[in-house]
């Protein structure tokens, strides 16, 4: 059974990870008004995942006899500046919801929930996961600069990787 505090930290965490995948599906969306297919659909598949991430923690709550709230959610931004600046905020946002399972975890400890503090190790490992590649894609960015040649070979590459990953999903399940 879920302490009073835990629950609603977990349900908290859902909201983050609703507010995350409406956050990529948006970023997606302006990309493929863009022509950038490539960032689209590595966007997409990301605010799948996060979507993924929050029913997986709704299922957890449920069956430890909470009540896994579903959220309701402000309207993400529109439009976006450049590429460059949407994964600059992806990693700016990966590091927030890095720091908010932290925070879940210290209280999962302090509770002394060690069955929810072990189901939420898989959230700090996917989470180590997530930074380091938003971190990998800026720092591409930073080396393509303004060229328009470098941001075209870099949404092809895109393509392969939202590939590559859709995949690695698959075996995940």
């Amino acid at each position: 059974m879920l302490s009073s505090k835990v629950s609603q930290a977990l349900n908290k965490q859902i909201e983050l990870e609703a507010s995350s995948s409406q956050y990529y599906l948006a970023m997606a969306s302006w990309a493929e008004t863009q022509g950038l297919n490539g960032v689209s659909a590595f966007l997409y598949l990301h605010s799948d995942e996060e979507r993924m991430h929050m029913l997986k923690l709704v299922k957890f709550v449920n069956e430890r006899g909470g009540h896994g709230v579903v959220p309701s959610l402000k309207q993400p931004p529109v439009t976006f500046k450049s590429v460059k600046s949407v994964f600059e905020e992806i990693l700016k946002h990966e590091i927030k919801v890095t720091n908010e399972i932290n925070g879940l975890v210290d209280i999962t400890l302090k509770e002394k929930d060690y069955t929810t503090h072990n189901f939420l190790q898989w959230y700090v490992s996917e989470q180590i996961e997530e930074e380091a590649l938003a971190r990998q894609i800026v720092d591409k960015l930073k080396l393509i600069g303004d060229d328009k040649s470098g941001l075209y070979f870099f949404d092809r590459d895109m393509t392969s990787l939202a590939t590559a990953e859709a995949a690695t999903n698959k075996e995940k399940k």
